[in-house]
């Protein structure tokens, strides 16, 4: 995905789908942003470990998972964008090997804030679902 620095709020209308971003699930991303977000639990980087506690390998944790769905919002909002609010619910694990395919879709739009529901999908099923809300600058102001 692009990301759009001319995008403005007058540009998004209620209903349109924003592109699918598919994101490769490798090893290193889950270790590397579980450590990055200071997130030691043994589960996201330890498969032995993640298996005795009954997972099948190291599996993301939900501060990548909220980072990769504000990362998708904000890259098609454009720069003139700021994340205001993101609420998500976790489904089925983020395990090495597989790709997680984000959707969206633009649910409201009001006073400069636009509100996008958004789902994160790999094999297994809806990783991630919720919504994001996203506030755009006002024309001609910093």
């Amino acid at each position: 995905m692009t990301v759009l620095a001319g995008r403005s709020y007058a540009d998004v209308m209620v209903g349109e789908a924003l592109p699918e971003l598919a994101i490769p699930l490798t090893r290193t991303l889950i270790v590397a942003t579980a450590i990055a977000t200071r997130d030691f639990q043994d589960v996201h980087h330890d498969p032995s470990l993640a298996q005795e506690r009954g997972s099948r390998d190291v599996f993301m944790n939900i501060l990548t998972s909220n980072g990769l769905v504000g990362r998708y919002v904000t890259d098609w909002a454009g720069s003139a964008s700021a994340l205001r609010r993101i609420a998500i619910r976790l489904g089925a694990p983020n395990y090495p090997g597989d790709t997680m395919t984000m959707t969206g879709e633009v649910v409201s739009k009001e006073d400069g804030v636009v509100v996008v529901k958004v789902q994160g999908a790999n094999s297994l099923g809806n990783h991630a679902s919720g919504t994001v809300a996203v506030a755009f600058k006002e024309e001609g102001r910093p």
